[in-house]
């Protein structure tokens, strides 16, 4: 095989992955096992949870660590049974291990599915928090479900962002070599001798 075919399909097979990785860094996993932005209210009965600061980090999505305190958070919570949007439910966020309360929403019914709990001012420090949901069921019985997260984590690392400086490197690289004709040598020699102690083989 030619080595520059040999490099350009290798690298454009390395952008497409790169991009279809990035696409489905986050959110690929929703509904399954591996989807850590859940809380189980019932076995195999689901409420999917995200969090936003939207002011610091406009579009970034949140579950188990948020960056900033202090700064306006959304928790938005997302029915994935519909049953649960004829129930009243609960919200309180507090602050761990003292169990201090930092928000709390009265039991009541949402009947679109969604619920979107707003923090004007986020929580107050850094640490770990605790958001508890209680469902209340028509019979009278209450069920508890808990989910932790950390605040003031500062900016998260984005496996977008390293994927993209890998697509630049590998770029610049592929750049590099079309342009400089001494290291194009020593790379068509270094794939020519694996070429050939392949054949030999």
């Amino acid at each position: 095989m030619n080595t520059k075919h040999f490099l350009r399909t290798s690298f454009l097979s390395l952008l497409g992955l790169l991009f279809s990785s990035a696409l489905f860094a986050h959110g690929g996993a929703a509904g399954t096992d591996t989807d850590q932005c859940k809380f189980e209210l019932e076995p195999d009965h689901w409420i999917h949870y995200t969090a936003y600061q939207s002011v610091s980090y406009p579009g970034d999505e949140f579950c188990g660590s948020l960056p900033d305190t202090g700064a306006m958070t959304q928790l938005v919570f997302d029915y994935q049974d519909p049953r649960y949007r004829n129930m009243a439910v609960e919200f309180e966020v507090t602050k761990e291990p003292e169990g201090k309360r930092v928000f709390f929403q009265d039991a009541k019914k949402h009947k679109s599915g969604t619920v979107i709990l707003t923090l004007p001012n986020g929580v107050p420090e850094p640490g770990k928090y605790l958001i508890h949901i209680t469902l209340h069921k028509d019979n009278g019985e209450r069920l508890d479900a808990h989910m932790s997260f950390k605040a003031g984590t500062g900016a998260p690392s984005s496996l977008t962002d390293y994927l993209m400086y890998l697509l630049v490197l590998m770029a610049g690289l592929y750049a590099f070599y079309i342009s400089n004709e001494g290291f194009k040598r020593k790379v068509d020699s270094y794939f020519k001798d694996a070429t050939t102690l392949t054949d030999k083989e």
